[in-house]
């Protein structure tokens, strides 16, 4: 009965598309509904396509770029900016307190500040400016002399 069925519509199909006055426009628009077809799922997939390669990239050169190339060292000037704008961020750091001196490489910090874990927040944040070679803390709290700085 399958086989019957299947033989039917084949016979229906060529009669049809090969019938002698329309059997050509029929074909023609069968063919074109079909490539249509392909197109509006090739162009959806494309965007996708290009989205998710995009999108791929994009994780590539995150795992390449992982780690902060190394960079050559800053000359001293151009180092106590950059501590001075790391340790400057937080609104409750006494700015006009505060001097930054860099002497080779060698950060130094003066001034005066209210609480010991300020000093500490302070000198651990400008270790970690890429650059600083060493730190030396003169920061003191109100009421305290001032450290003297040790030159070598």
């Amino acid at each position: 009965m399958r086989r019957l069925f299947t033989v039917a519509a084949l016979m229906g199909a060529a009669t049809y598309f090969f019938d002698p006055q329309n059997g050509a426009r029929r074909r023609n628009m069968a063919r074109d509904r079909l490539l249509g077809t392909f197109r509006g799922a090739g162009r959806k997939g494309g965007r996708l396509g290009r989205a998710a390669t995009a999108q791929a990239y994009g994780l590539t050169q995150k795992v390449q770029h992982i780690r902060e190339e190394e960079k050559p060292q800053p000359d001293d000037v151009t180092l106590a900016r950059k501590v001075e704008t790391e340790i400057f961020r937080d609104a409750e750091v006494p700015k006009g307190q505060i001097n930054v001196n860099v002497e080779n490489g060698k950060v130094v910090l003066r001034g005066e500040v209210g609480t010991p874990e300020m000093i500490r927040d302070l000198e651990e944040q400008a270790r970690k400016v890429q650059g600083v070679q060493e730190v030396e803390n003169l920061l003191h709290l109100p009421g305290t002399p001032a450290q003297m700085h040790q030159r070598n």
